[in-house]
């Protein structure tokens, strides 16, 4: 029977969809769950919730034990064939709150922070030595055990792994999966699954800026009309009122400049190019509905609803999963069944997209059998397409790069070449803003030279 290990099992919810995910397959039913958090209340809700789905859906096949900090970290890891990584270094507080709000003294505006920009940059920082001792756990006590990481910003954590470690590791993203429906969906356009079945895509760049290559429905292109349709809807929004104004008109226009639809939301890609957050243009916020601060706003009604949310779960003996979109058990049943899977994966370039740097993590679609996660050859992304994925890779790299060598110029160069960052502030502000933040982090960052 396959050991599972979860990382960061706190998070219920996350943890019932790939894990219940797990108890759907009869390969992985009577599997060893090992569920590792830092959180003992938290970690204890989790056992719970998944103690009545395994005895609700799989017959309570599935082994489930529990691993409470770092002194139980390694246990937790021994012996795993596959780690499931969904930690979150520094919570909501201070770390969320402190990438918000130091660069709002400066003038800088975001959205999410978890993937790109400053505050991407510094969650890399805090949350890459972290995953760098699960490696070194796993070298030891799980060397064959493949890392399937759900934790942003995923290209940074993952081409970390990939070049300090040993460690199998591919990097998993909800937005490929539903990429082709939110298209459809916000142009109120018939997206059924039925429809979707008939509808064939091929996407390919990086995570949270992949490019919906190819859309044909039974051997027909549905850009042409799709373009037409967003131009026309995307006109009339930009005038509308607030209330009447799609959340998601930044990704159908930057589909209209550059060709083709981008995988990731309208809030997460408003903060990933120089055109959109703007304190010298205000009115763009309005105009383009960017809702700065979301991430925050997320964060604080999750905490205040989850009591709520818990107690519900925890008051239904009913408790059942069906088999949601989530990647990570598709995965481990085609390495130890055989049975081929396909994903869109993160995983090294290394010539899959020619056009993109070779150490550079990219999202491209993979096959999964008994050999693991191989990705598929891509070829050229158009040339602007991947000219704005660069853009973002600079950043990945540079990041990376700092964390590995502990060198702070490179959190100054990384931040320097962020699209968000150098179209607000000046280079001394940048610098400054940099120091500003490893001071606040203290020691949630290693020390740089």
């Amino acid at each position: 029977m396959p050991k599972i290990t979860f990382m960061g099992a706190g998070s219920t919810i996350f943890a019932r969809n790939v894990l219940g995910d797990c108890m759907c397959r009869e390969a992985l039913k009577d599997a060893d769950i090992a569920l590792y958090d830092i959180d003992a209340e938290r970690l204890a809700e989790s056992e719970y919730i998944l103690g009545v789905i395994n005895k609700n859906i799989n017959g309570g096949r599935a082994k489930i034990s529990t691993y409470l900090g770092t002194p139980q970290r390694r246990a937790a890891l021994d012996k795993a064939d596959f780690v499931v990584n969904a930690i979150q270094v520094g919570g909501y507080e201070p770390s969320t709150v402190i990438d918000f709000e130091i660069p709002k003294k400066y003038g800088l505006r975001q959205t999410i922070a978890d993937t790109l920009g400053i505050g991407g940059i510094f969650r890399a920082l805090r949350t890459i030595p972290v995953m760098l001792e699960f490696g070194r756990d796993m070298e030891k006590v799980a060397p064959e055990a493949w890392l399937l990481n759900y934790t942003n910003p995923m290209a940074m954590l993952t081409g970390a792994m990939l070049k300090a470690t040993p460690v199998k590791t591919v990097g998993l993203c909800h937005s490929v999966q539903v990429c082709v429906e939110s298209l459809l969906s916000t142009l109120e356009l018939d997206h059924s699954p039925e429809r979707l079945a008939n509808i064939r895509s091929r996407i390919a760049g990086i995570n949270h800026m992949a490019w919906l290559l190819e859309l044909t429905e039974n051997g027909r292109d549905l850009y042409p009309e799709i373009k037409k349709l967003a131009d026309k809807k995307v006109k009339a929004w930009r005038k509308a009122a607030k209330d009447k104004k799609s959340g998601n008109m930044i990704r159908l226009e930057m589909m209209k400049r550059f060709g083709y639809y981008v995988t990731e939301s309208s809030e997460h890609n408003a903060e990933y190019a120089p055109f959109w957050i703007k304190h010298n243009y205000p009115e763009l916020i309005e105009e383009w509905n960017i809702p700065l601060d979301e991430y925050p706003r997320r964060c604080i009604r999750q905490i205040e609803g989850w009591k709520k949310q818990y107690e519900k779960l925890h008051s239904n003996p009913e408790l059942s999963h069906k088999l949601s979109h989530e990647y990570g058990s598709g995965i481990m049943n085609a390495i130890v069944t055989g049975e081929p899977y396909q994903i869109g994966g993160n995983v090294l370039n290394n010539g899959l997209i020619t056009n993109l740097p070779d150490d550079a993590v990219v999202e491209v679609p993979c096959l999964v059998d008994k050999n693991g996660v191989q990705g598929t050859f891509v070829g050229r992304l158009p040339t602007q397409c991947a000219a704005m994925n660069m853009t973002n890779i600079n950043v990945q790299l540079l990041t990376i790069e700092a964390a590995l060598t502990g060198k702070k110029e490179r959190i100054y160069q990384a931040a320097m070449l962020d699209p968000h960052t150098a179209a607000e502030l000046s280079i001394d502000d940048i610098v400054k803003l940099c120091d500003d933040l490893i001071a606040a982090h203290g020691n949630m960052l290693p020390k740089y030279r």
